[in-house]
């Protein structure tokens, strides 16, 4: 069979660019709603606006994306996202955005990328059989690519911020949504990613025909209600205790990394550091860690056990960053350990996303993956709020180490619950 790299490579490429501009504006937006209000809670808030949407369009979006196709859905929706954050720069320098406005916009934002990231992630498995890459080698170049786009974006948005401000790098951000649709529009062809997914209901277990008459899937796949596409999601799910584990424990360590991220840090650089270039330079010393980490993983991971790797990976990662961030004061300690971290947190997204398309058979994806998507960050706008009522009410210091705890007791789970040992389990050919 004749190997294919464009897509894939499209697709990563695409990818990169509009995590690098995400990255700039998670550094960015928090800033700028901290020097707009002066509220931490009102920064969490915000936090909040633009993950729920998220949340629900990943939950909800699996039956929309296996209708209208993954292709144009990803790249309708950054093109949105490119005008709404455009939006909230040029609205603040001609005096016109409120509070309110802010939020608005930043829902609408968040709406479009849940839709463009479940549909980018449905694409990703088809790109990675048409190149001929081992699945979880072609997680684990994702995931480095991802972590990539922080190391660059993350210091680079704290200098923006500081030479320019923080309006600039937003524009920046929307320009990058912009690119990244062009790419994909280029790239990716409209014949292979860009119709409805095959129907779940064959008669004969090929995807070309269905159930009833002989016709096309696609044809069935766009009468199939939209209710029922959702439920065959969910009993799906039922059956896989390991897929259960994987979206509790990242429910917990991303509500804590969410009130990390975009409140604890951005309060530590402006009220400890006094500086959005150490907001930047914490954020790139993670990034810094994990491309270096998955660098070496890309080549070792079909060789090395996935349980072994995840469980003492993901507890390396967690909570020491909260702890040295509340009890360190040298500046060179806390970025060793964020370091550190992000070199131990290098495997768990190409392990996870690796099992995850293993295991979820194709006609499933828009709508399982959607659906665990969402249920694992559904905690990320928790994590906004409870971040700025946690500071708020307890003093930076004190929330650090409640959120730390958190994220402690959850990665311990993978030692003592048998399940997690499938991480180690291969799918059978079929």
């Amino acid at each position: 069979m004749s190997r294919d790299r464009r897509p894939l490579v499209g697709l990563l490429t695409a990818g990169t660019i509009s995590r690098t501009g995400s990255v700039m504006s998670l550094v960015a937006l928090p800033w700028f709603t901290l020097v707009l209000t002066g509220s931490a809670a009102r920064t969490g808030m915000v936090a909040f606006a633009e993950m729920l949407p998220f949340v629900l369009a990943c939950a909800l979006g699996g039956p929309l994306i296996d209708r209208l196709g993954a292709r144009r859905v990803s790249i309708v929706a950054d093109l949105g996202s490119a005008v709404a954050v455009a939006a909230i720069p040029l609205l603040h320098r001609a005096g016109g955005l409120g509070f309110g406005t802010l939020v608005g916009l930043v829902a609408v934002t968040g709406m479009l990328r849940g839709f463009s990231d479940s549909a980018k992630r449905v694409m990703f498995p088809k790109t990675v059989e048409a190149a001929g890459t081992p699945m979880t080698r072609a997680t684990s170049l994702n995931d480095g690519l991802s972590r990539l786009a922080t190391l660059l974006g993350a210091p680079l948005a704290g200098l923006l911020v500081a030479v320019f401000d923080a309006p600039t790098v937003l524009l920046i951000d929307a320009a990058t949504f912009a690119v990244g649709a062009v790419l994909l529009a280029l790239t990716l062809s409209a014949r292979r990613f860009g119709g409805p997914e095959p129907t779940a209901h064959a008669a004969d277990g090929e995807p070309g025909s269905s159930a009833a008459d002989g016709e096309p899937a696609s044809a069935a796949a766009d009468r199939e209600p939209y209710l029922t596409a959702l439920r065959a999601g969910l009993r799906f799910l039922r059956g896989e205790p390991l897929v259960h584990g994987m979206m509790l424990l990242l429910f917990v360590t991303n509500l804590a990394d969410a009130a990390y991220n975009s409140v604890l840090l951005p309060v530590w650089a402006r009220e400890v550091a006094g500086s959005s270039a150490a907001l930047g330079f914490l954020t790139g010393s993670f990034a810094l860690g994990a491309v270096l980490g998955n660098a070496v993983f890309t080549v070792v991971a079909p060789r090395v056990p996935r349980f072994a790797v995840f469980a003492v990976g993901f507890l390396i990662a967690g909570a020491p960053r909260f702890v040295g961030l509340a009890l360190l004061d040298p500046l060179w300690a806390i970025y060793l350990v964020s370091f550190t971290a992000g070199v131990s947190i290098a495997a768990i997204n190409p392990i996870l996303g690796a099992v995850s398309f293993e295991r979820i058979p194709e006609h499933l994806r828009a709508r399982v993956l959607g659906l665990t998507q969402a249920a694992a960050w559904a905690g990320i706008p928790l994590g906004g709020l409870l971040g700025g009522a946690a500071v708020n009410g307890m003093g930076l210091p004190a929330a650090l180490l409640l959120f730390g705890s958190a994220y402690l007791v959850v990665t311990l789970l993978p030692f003592v619950l048998p399940v997690w040992r499938e991480l180690d389990r291969q799918p059978s050919p079929a």
